[in-house]
């Protein structure tokens, strides 16, 4: 959403980013084009030239907006509940029907991003490794402080449950893209909900 407090040039730039945002998470970067962001955003290429110096600065936030608005999601039900094992659970149930989220129908931008940049954009690959960083270590504390509380199992491993959990999920989410379908999505949901149901105390 558009901040009113920004400059003209701000608000201008940030406006790009949102417009642009689901065409280079369902296009990739690759299959974004600068006539694309042109006829999205409604802008001459001149203009957008004016407020980004190439394709790759717009990706590049592009990237930080998608995976703001994906950990901005997840943050507001993880605080929404108050035990550790509901916490977890928040993951499977979210994702369970991530084809009906607006903005995630496109897929995962990490997944996205890592597909596509792996070899080929050090930079966007830079921006996906440090999410799956930041998602890592969100996943490990959330189990940590259930171990302190008592409510998850003192012998639980959190690196190995961040691993296995964002492991399933990004490989639900890339067959439920490819498939159209949300069964094994489901299924694998499902079972992500019996491994966090095992943790507890």
């Amino acid at each position: 959403m558009l901040n009113n407090s920004l400059s003209k040039a701000e608000r201008t730039r940030q406006y790009i980013i949102e417009k642009t945002a689901p065409t280079f998470n369902t296009r990739g970067f690759a299959g974004t084009s600068l006539s694309n962001i042109s006829e999205v955003t409604d802008l001459s290429k001149g203009c957008i030239y004016g407020h980004f110096e190439n394709k790759d600065q717009i990706a590049l936030a592009v990237f930080d907006y998608n995976f703001g608005n994906v950990t901005a999601y997840m943050k507001n039900r993880i605080l929404s509940v108050e035990n550790s094992i509901e916490k977890l659970l928040t993951y499977p149930r979210v994702y369970r029907d991530f084809l009906k989220i607006p903005f995630l129908k496109a897929g995962c931008p990490i997944l996205n991003t890592s597909t596509e940049a792996d070899d080929t954009h050090p930079g966007l690959r830079e921006k996906a490794t440090a999410a799956l960083v930041f998602w890592k270590k969100s996943i490990e504390s959330q189990v940590k402080r259930g171990i302190e509380r008592k409510e998850i199992k003192a012998n639980t491993n959190p690196a190995e449950i961040a691993v296995i959990l964002m492991s399933l999920i990004e490989g639900a989410i890339m067959q439920a893209k490819v498939t159209g379908k949300s069964t094994e999505l489901r299924m694998t949901m499902d079972y992500l909900e019996k491994i966090i149901l095992n943790l507890k105390v």
